[in-house]
């Protein structure tokens, strides 16, 4: 115990500590990636083991110079990790997919770049922060995702196109029918044609999983001057 404690607050980098802290930022990207991975998320399990890992060595690399190299003491040792912080951008980049109107994969950029962090706090060996960041992190994915489910309702994008006569291209009244059925307006869309006799209104709207589309149509149907009802799911 005595030897692995020594090796724990040892500053310098040797194959023991090196060999220490790449187990810990293996272990910290593995609870990470699981829960990422049971989400079915792009980046998953081995992606946040291989991120952390990175940055554990990056942070190695920097603390090791200037130790085994004199002549670098006198630089900043810190310009190595700091690259990391600004390169993970591309992974965070690439997780993010947008389908539709919908953007998916914003928690998990946010998950990479706190890995990448988490990974480089290993290599400085500084285990506690480490930690304390891992279960933060675990708890903002976990216990926040069920607290927003229960709290806040959860929505679908739905696009709702309206074909109206040009006498009736009264909003106010379809907002009157949206809010009767606790639908979101996200934006709205209006094509007037002057060769035409009816005008375009088209809705970009945020609807609950109970939402009964029949009588919502229906409703819209009985509204002055409506010619045809369209609704669109956004994938």
């Amino acid at each position: 115990m005595e030897y692995l404690a020594h090796i724990l607050e040892s500053s310098e980098v040797t194959w023991e500590t090196s060999l220490v802290r790449f187990l810990i930022s293996f272990l910290l990207g593995t609870l990470i990636g699981v829960e990422r991975e049971k989400h079915n998320q792009p980046a998953g399990l081995r992606t946040h083991i291989l991120i952390s890992i990175g940055a554990t060595m990056v942070m190695l690399i920097s603390i090791y110079i200037p130790q085994t190299f004199p002549q670098f003491q006198n630089g900043d040792p810190g310009r190595i990790a700091a690259q990391v912080v600004s390169g993970i951008g591309f992974l965070g980049a690439g997780a993010i997919l947008k389908f539709g109107a919908n953007v998916k994969g914003l928690t998990t950029a946010a998950s990479i770049w706190a890995m990448a962090a988490i990974g480089l706090a290993v290599g400085a060996g500084m285990y506690s922060i480490s930690l304390i960041g891992v279960a933060v992190v675990l708890f903002a994915l976990t216990a926040m995702d069920l607290f927003e489910k229960r709290v806040f309702k959860e929505r679908t994008l739905r696009k709702i196109e309206l074909t109206v006569k040009k006498k009736y291209s009264n909003l106010e009244l379809t907002k009157t029918v949206f809010k009767k059925f606790d639908v979101k307006i996200t934006s709205t869309g209006f094509d007037r044609n002057i060769n035409e006799a009816t005008d375009k209104v088209t809705f970009l709207v945020g609807v609950t999983r109970h939402l009964d589309v029949h009588k919502l149509v229906d409703s819209l149907e009985e509204l002055p001057g409506t010619v045809s009802v369209t609704v669109e799911i956004i994938p």
